[in-house]
């Protein structure tokens, strides 16, 4: 148990405060959509019926949708693009071995079985990281859509209102804006990185060059 915990301690604690952060959100969320639904004098609805619900479910999904288009853009856009200096860019003129599949690697016992099979499976597995985030960020699209559309029509009967169809929703500037405001600070976040990560230094962190490593100086 100790040699699994060494081994998967970082995911582990990441999955750890995701658990308690999205419990923290459902539950703070549940108290404000409550006192929404009070305000119109309906019945609050129950903290397992508030889960499914479009208020929760579009709040998660719109963020989960940012995340995984930041990841699957970071992981794409490096693979063709270059940024002087920093150790999250490939070397602009040394070797990348990250390119590179030597025909002895495919007859490593220990070699992942699409590198050993070659051909179709082989281009396919080149790509599946990059691939696997963007049907993730494609779903979360598509759940935070249709959450999005739930939402809007839970609102419209709290105001007595006539319900939106899914074409209004998905037309509807306020969703472009929920996906735009988080999309925007994500590529932030990314370039903030980059551009940091020429300059400043963590000890210990494989994200970060060696402290004494040339501002210059590209990759790791």
């Amino acid at each position: 148990m100790r040699r699994f915990l060494k081994e998967n301690g970082l995911t582990l604690t990441l999955l750890a405060i995701f658990a308690v952060s999205l419990i923290g959100q459902a539950v703070a969320g549940w108290y404000t959509h409550g006192e929404e639904v009070r305000h119109h004098g309906h019945t609050v609805p129950g903290f397992a019926a508030y889960l499914a619900s479009g208020h929760f479910l579009s709040a998660v999904f719109e963020n989960w949708e940012s995340e995984f288009l930041q990841m699957a853009a970071y992981v794409m856009l490096t693979a063709w693009l270059f940024q002087k200096g920093s150790p999250e860019s490939k070397d602009l003129d040394g070797p990348n071995p990250e390119d590179e599949l030597k025909p002895a690697d495919r007859r490593k016992r220990d070699a992942p079985w699409p590198v050993r099979k070659g051909g179709l499976v082989l281009q396919v597995y080149s790509h599946s990281f990059g691939a696997a985030l963007t049907l993730l960020f494609a779903g979360s699209f598509v759940a935070h859509a249709l959450a999005s559309h739930r939402r809007s029509n839970e609102e419209a009967l709290l105001h007595n209102e006539t319900p939106k169809s899914f074409g209004d929703t998905l037309g509807g500037a306020e969703f472009w804006y929920e996906s735009f405001q988080n999309w925007q600070s994500e590529f932030l976040s990314i370039a903030v990185l980059l551009i940091l990560s020429i300059y400043l230094r963590e000890r210990g962190s494989p994200e970060s060059k060696p402290v004494a490593s040339p501002h210059a100086e590209t990759g790791r």
